[in-house]
């Protein structure tokens, strides 16, 4: 691995990454290990996840992605990532085209780069069948987790689970500032039921307009912003006569 390397530093919303051109090696740069020193936030440069540009491996798509998260694992895709990915090499290659697929281990993601600099994703539709998420929690009669039993810390929580192409749990809470992050997070993210372990959103519905959610991602804890998170749980508000569709 390379003792010397070059990268730059983006955000989506506060979720922040280290890119790596990695278009000449053809492969990422570092090891998972090494990321995730690099991540530090106290001896490393500090960031979410670690995200390296390589050579797409489909005709369809012009690049591909690959991440590590902060901890060192590695999820299939990102939201926030994405855009920042896009954004990035637009920045480096002036030839690349504003809408453009990206590979990624959830598969093709398109994204655009609007005139005022911004970058929108089309995520794609959730999914809600509990074995492709996957989870093990109850289901539905059409196989479906919503508003699922779950105990965690010795409280009964609701849980639906939407997989993004990464999976998530998305627990509705009437006060979110009760919540203890730190000491919840973890044992959801790593909780049995989840066999690839998950992302969790906790959500507070504050009116029609405005949801205030608390993110625990997996592998790498608590983030001020995560795409796919938002993408997840907005379609599954548990007042969808009242959340404005914007």
């Amino acid at each position: 691995m390379a003792s010397k390397v070059s990268f730059a530093k983006y955000h989506g919303l506060g979720n922040d990454f280290v890119m790596i051109d990695c278009r000449e090696q053809g492969e990422p740069v570092l090891t998972p290990e090494q990321a995730a020193r690099m991540c530090d936030r106290n001896f490393g440069v500090g960031a979410d996840g670690v995200i390296f540009v390589l050579p797409s491996d489909v005709p369809e798509a012009q690049t591909r992605m690959r991440i590590y998260n902060s901890d060192g694992s590695e999820p299939e895709m990102c939201g926030n990532g994405i855009r920042c990915m896009a954004k990035f090499v637009s920045d480096i290659d002036a030839s690349r085209a504003a809408r453009g697929a990206i590979a990624t281990g959830a598969g093709l993601i398109v994204p655009e780069l609007q005139a005022d600099g911004t970058v929108r994703v089309d995520m794609g539709e959730p999914f809600l069948l509990a074995k492709d998420v996957p989870t093990s929690l109850p289901t539905d009669a059409l196989g479906r987790a919503i508003e699922a039993p779950l105990t965690v810390a010795g409280k009964e929580w609701k849980v639906t689970c939407v997989g993004m192409g990464n999976p998530h749990a998305i627990v509705f809470v009437d006060d979110i500032d009760t919540l203890d992050l730190a000491a919840v997070g973890p044992l959801f993210e790593k909780h049995p039921v989840f066999p690839k372990k998950t992302n969790t959103e906790f959500v507070q519905v504050l009116s029609p307009t405005h949801l205030r959610m608390k993110v625990w991602e997996r592998g790498a804890g608590p983030t001020l912003a995560c795409g796919t998170d938002a993408t997840a749980t907005v379609p599954h508000c548990p007042l969808p006569d009242t959340i404005d569709e914007h």
